[in-house]
This record gives C-alpha cells, structure tokens and sequence, in this order.
C-alpha cells in the first residue's frame, strides 16, 4: 500500500479542540473519567499547535472503531486510523459517515509496526498509541519504528499502556498475594497463565522506552486512578457524583504516588 499522504485542510473556521465547528463542546473521550485525562492533555497540545486553526494531521496507530478520531475529526483535524480489524474499520466508516466526517476519516488496515509503510515519514503532527504498546512483538522496535511518521521537532505522541503497579494491587485486593508477587517481578508485568494481558509497563522503562526511540517526555499521568474503584451504583445514587469523580481524577493524574497506582499511564512525548 502506498504511504498515506496528508489531505489539504477542509475550508471551515478555527475549532477549540474540545468543540465542534459550531461551538458545541464535544462528547465522547472528554465527558468519561475514564479517558478525560488523556482527552485534555491532547485538547491542550492541539490547541497549542494548530496556530492557524486549519487542523492538523493526526494519526491513531490500533484506533478502532474512533473513539478518539471522530472527536478529532469533528473539531477540525484529519485522522488515519491504523487498525488489524477490517470490522473495526467498517464501524469506523460508519460512524464518519454518519457524522459527515468522511473527507476527515480515513480508515486503513494495518498495525503499529506498519506505519512506516503506511504513512509518509515525517508527516504526522499527532500520534495516538493507546493500548498498543502491550500487545506487539517488540515494543521498543515497533515505537522507534513509529517515532518516524512523526514530524521532526514538533510531532507528539501519546502513548497509554496498562501500569504494572495497578496490577500487582488488584490481585492483592482480591485476594491473590502469590499473583500479585508475580506482577511485581515478572519482566512482562503479567500476574499468571491466565492473565488476559499481554504486558505492562512502569514509568521509568516508558520513559527508557520513549526516550530510545528519539522522543524527549513532556508529560506523564496516571490514568483512571479511582475511576476504576468506585461502583457505578455509587454514582447513580449520589447526586453530582460523576463531577466529583472526573474533578478527583483531574487532580490525582499527575500527582505521586495516585499518578503510579493508576490503571494505565500516559506519555506524551515530541519528537526531536
């Protein structure tokens, strides 16, 4: 398959990341504890970057069916979503489709380790990682191979992986210290035979990982620190409980020691 090569902005006016051309503030990863934190940290880094609010070109490396493309997509930026599964990337046409986001969307098979055949070397303002890292053959080889798409001295990356920490507290909770023992001294991070997880990280080997792969770290946060931990009954009972749970997470994201025992970790990184 030929490299994807960036498409020409769509005529519009300047969108704030986190709204739609007409203002209205997004839904979607924004309004969820679960991915607020991320959705934020990208908001920000995009507003910073898009000077000229014609939007930039984004690529979602495992992306699919778009929870996160077709917000950006909506805002005002061009998004490839890279992903293995022709299903997701059938879901993923629909709902561009349906959203008349179809000049923005873009959907093309492949995986992490792909991208240098699939997109143009140096061409990608924004690269989304999430959830990929933990399931590839070489983690360090397929992001190295990936720092290549982005633009040199401006491209980000964000990266989110499932935290090991996390782990070794989950099975200790549930009443398993042999398993939890095993996550902490596993080199995969994996508590046993039957965990569903292929692998998972630390702050300091991402940060090893990042940095080997030619990208200097801007920011590191926890995400789903206690998201994970409250029932949902809970916050269909309280009243103003879900804020109070998305303004807790904000606050706990980048803030040891919750920034380390969160579910996943978030790296955003640019490209020298």
């Amino acid at each position: 398959m030929s490299p994807v090569q960036p498409r020409p902005p769509a005529p519009g006016p300047p969108a704030d990341p986190l709204s739609g051309r007409t203002g209205r503030r997004v839904g979607g990863p924004s309004t969820s504890a679960r991915t607020a934190v991320v959705w934020e940290v990208l908001s920000a880094v995009l507003a910073e970057a898009d000077a000229t609010g014609e939007g930039l070109d984004v690529v979602d490396a495992g992306g699919g069916s778009g929870g996160f493309a077709v917000p950006l997509a909506r805002a005002g930026h061009r998004v490839v979503v890279v992903d293995p599964s022709p299903d997701a990337l059938a879901a993923l046409q629909r709902r561009a489709s349906e959203g008349e986001l179809a000049g923005r969307v873009t959907g093309v098979q492949g995986d992490l380790a792909d991208l240098p055949e699939l997109v143009a070397p140096g061409a990608v303002d924004l690269l989304l990682c999430h959830s990929v890292l933990e399931v590839v053959d070489d983690p360090a080889e397929a992001l190295a191979a990936a720092a290549g798409v982005l633009r040199p001295g401006r491209g980000r990356l964000s990266l989110l992986v499932a935290n090991r920490a996390a782990a070794v507290l989950a099975r200790a909770l549930a009443g398993h210290p042999d398993e939890a023992a095993r996550a902490l001294t596993d080199p995969a991070g994996r508590w046993g035979t039957a965990d569903g997880v292929r692998r998972r990280f630390d702050a300091e080997h991402l940060r090893e990982l990042v940095a080997a792969a030619g990208l200097t770290v801007e920011q590191v946060h926890g995400v789903r620190v206690v998201a994970d931990l409250v029932p949902g009954a809970v916050l269909d009972a309280e009243p103003g409980a879900a804020a109070a749970l998305l303004a807790l997470e904000r606050a706990l994201s980048e803030r040891p020691p919750f920034r380390d025992v969160a579910t996943q970790l978030h790296v955003l990184a640019q490209r020298r």
